[in-house]
């Protein structure tokens, strides 16, 4: 593994930007050899604020990258046979590559049932079973996001990470397994903890890779970490901060940032580390998928 002589920051933003911009030339020349642009259709389903500017954010980013997007927004009400009728439509549309259905869904609509019905050549979100099931068994698949960006940050630092010892903490379908199935592919050797897991600060400092992703602030401590350890901080908490003021808040990761940058050899700040890499995964997966479907060769980003 590479000695790094001082804890580095991951920009994870700047290196979203070159990711969106060779997302952006590889499209620019599928539009070319295809006649037409990769296309990405996004379904909100009620007025969350959060993901509503979620949403925003990516269809923004979807046509700078010269994609067409196609945005669905939809009433809270909308019955779950309203909105499996829209993914039919959008899977039969040769205009759209991709399709992600923005969640968390109503209470009333079986977000699994959505999810599958999705057609797993279009899950730009990598969450249908058989896109799981291709990661798992090391066939070509649509990668959930978040993981994906996660390693390309951690061979941003570390190309050759064979043999070395990852701890991924957090065992969620959305991150926490898949980014275990990532850093299996790369020959590491994988530990998913989890809250049952025993003396979880021990398991933690073993690790070369630590992916903490488990939505608890600051739960990471710094002493858990390992000495020059490549740290990756997927979360995302709001947190009371009086010193800003009455009612403030700020963000923070699943790592306490101050205490782990003392140890480790390179780690992702929250924000500004792992965020930004989601959209610029769902465009570099927009692009796969429309790759794949169509068989036109350009050149696709991957880790």
């Amino acid at each position: 593994m590479t000695t790094l002589p001082t804890s580095r920051i991951i920009d994870g933003k700047a290196f979203a930007e070159g990711l969106r911009r060779r997302v952006a030339d590889a499209a620019a020349d599928f539009l070319g050899r295809s006649g037409r642009a990769p296309g990405l259709a996004v379904v909100l389903v009620g007025e969350d604020p959060a993901s509503s500017v979620y949403v925003r954010n990516k269809a923004q980013q979807t046509v700078e990258a010269g994609m067409a997007s196609f945005e669905h927004r939809l009433p809270a009400e909308t019955s779950e046979a309203e909105l499996l009728s829209l993914v039919a439509r959008l899977n039969a549309d040769d205009a759209v590559d991709g399709i992600l259905v923005q969640l968390p869904l109503p209470a009333h609509i079986d977000a699994q049932k959505v999810i599958e019905a999705i057609d797993p050549a279009k899950d730009v979100d990598g969450f249908h079973p058989e896109n799981a099931g291709r990661l798992m068994t090391g066939l070509p698949a649509l990668v959930p996001c978040t993981p994906l960006g996660c390693l390309m940050l951690i061979k941003s630092i570390e190309p050759a990470l064979a043999g070395l010892e990852a701890v991924v903490v957090g065992r969620s379908n959305i991150v926490g397994k898949p980014m275990a199935q990532l850093l299996l592919a790369e020959s590491c050797t994988v530990t998913v903890a989890h809250s049952k897991t025993r003396d979880l600060p021990a398991v933690c400092r073993r690790a070369d890779i630590l992916v903490a992703a488990v939505g608890r602030p600051q739960m990471v401590r710094g002493d858990w970490v390992k000495p020059g350890a490549i740290v990756i901080d997927v979360g995302i908490n709001r947190i009371p901060a009086p010193e800003r003021g009455e009612g403030k808040t700020r963000l923070v990761g699943d790592v306490a940032y101050d205490e782990a940058a003392q140890r480790a050899g390179a780690i992702t700040p929250v924000p500004g580390g792992v965020g930004p890499m989601t959209i610029a995964c769902l465009l570099r997966n927009t692009l796969a998928a429309a790759v794949a479907r169509t068989g036109v060769v350009v050149d696709v980003p991957s880790a």
